[in-house]
């Protein structure tokens, strides 16, 4: 038995269309690191918590207005897409959320802006009830997230803020004016 096995060549990418597959991609490679190397480079904004209001819930999801302060650091002005965080209270992780409005904080100025969070009190509530017998200590927090520009091929800019809030008579102070709110 005779058996012949025929080898077939694969086939050859002419050296025209190689040529051109290479350049493109040599092309393409120079295109992002020129807009890397000329793109404005952005430092972290500063933010700063100047406000809680509830705003309502049962045991299990409640809501809070947050009232923020963002302080830009930077030469350029900062459109701001949006901004995401995660608040902390007593070390317990409580509420999320992300901002729904565009906003441009003007260059090496200051914005205040509001957003509304989601919380989940019932998980944390017996670490910030036992600051709360004791006004004379603060209530630590800490708030993390990103500040999401409106530009494009600009990625987030993350950000971590802490801070105390003042306790009096058992509440965040102060407990005068409009309830719920610092």
């Amino acid at each position: 038995m005779n058996l012949d096995v025929a080898l077939v060549p694969a086939p050859i990418v002419p050296r025209r269309r190689r040529v051109m597959v290479s350049g493109a991609c040599v092309i393409a490679a120079i295109l992002v690191t020129a807009c890397t190397m000329f793109a404005p480079r952005f430092a972290t904004p500063q933010l700063s918590l100047t406000g809680i209001r509830f705003l309502g819930g049962d045991l299990f999801h409640q809501e809070f207005r947050l009232a923020l302060r963002i302080h830009n650091p930077n030469r350029q002005a900062l459109p701001i897409e949006r901004v995401r965080v995660r608040l902390r209270l007593g070390g317990q992780p409580i509420a999320s959320g992300t901002s729904v409005h565009r906003f441009v904080v003007p260059p090496r100025g200051d914005g205040r802006f509001e957003m509304t969070v989601n919380a989940n009190l019932a998980a944390g509530i017996a670490a910030i009830a036992q600051r709360l017998d004791r006004s004379d200590v603060p209530l630590p927090y800490e708030i993390d997230g990103v500040v999401r520009l409106d530009l494009p091929m600009f990625h987030s800019l993350p950000f971590h803020v802490s801070g105390t809030l003042p306790l009096r008579d058992g509440c965040v102070a102060p407990c005068a004016g409009s309830p719920g709110t610092i």
